[in-house]
């Protein structure tokens, strides 16, 4: 099937890469739109999974302040270089990483970070919910493997449904920066105030 004009126009407006990928996917996918985002996603996931270890040393404070001053966010977003740094887009990513972080209250940026002592103090208290429950022993440690996999997502920056379209995780709205970029971007750390 023959790849039209529009439909690398709109492939490339929706995905943010270069026109030659967006024709490669279309003509991979003969012309399914919805496969050739979904083909360029994974082909992006690859790509940014391949920049993760590249150092961060540029980057920005991004900050969100709620409109009844009770609430702020402070989160530096890392990047490679000062080019991107000073970019727009990035500090609009930057911005609204700030306001999901005001709106959502993560802890920690990734689920690796939550301490092992906050993980044992939720599982003694599963631990007695599940009993109460009644449910058997040999079920409760298979329940209690998700219910840790479960509360280190919830408390977690990246693995969070992303507040402006809770179809992506954060960790994704990143991926996809990444690979429309072209270099490492990573959330180094963040603060939220509230009075």
């Amino acid at each position: 099937m023959a790849v039209t004009l529009e439909q690398l126009k709109k492939l490339r407006l929706d995905t943010g890469v270069s026109m030659m990928a967006c024709k490669k996917a279309l003509e991979e996918t003969n012309g399914d739109y919805e496969t050739a985002v979904q083909l360029l996603r994974k082909k992006g996931v690859a790509k940014a999974a391949s920049r993760a270890e590249r150092i961060t040393g540029n980057g920005v404070i991004a900050s969100y302040i709620h409109s009844n001053n009770t609430l702020g966010v402070l989160v530096h977003l890392g990047c490679e270089t000062d080019f991107v740094a000073k970019n727009e887009e990035f500090q609009s990513l930057g911005r609204n990483i700030a306001m999901h972080i005001a709106a959502s209250s993560p802890l920690y940026v990734s689920p690796e970070e939550v301490p092992t002592e906050l993980v044992e103090k939720e599982k003694e208290i599963w631990a007695e919910q599940l009993k109460t429950e009644g449910k058997p022993e040999n079920m409760i440690e298979k329940i209690m493997e998700g219910k840790e996999k479960k509360f280190r997502e919830e408390v977690s920056l990246l693995t969070q449904p992303y507040v402006k379209n809770p179809e992506i995780t954060i960790g994704q709205l990143l991926s996809d920066y990444i690979t429309k970029i072209g270099e490492n971007i990573k959330v180094v750390k963040f603060i939220r105030f509230s009075v």
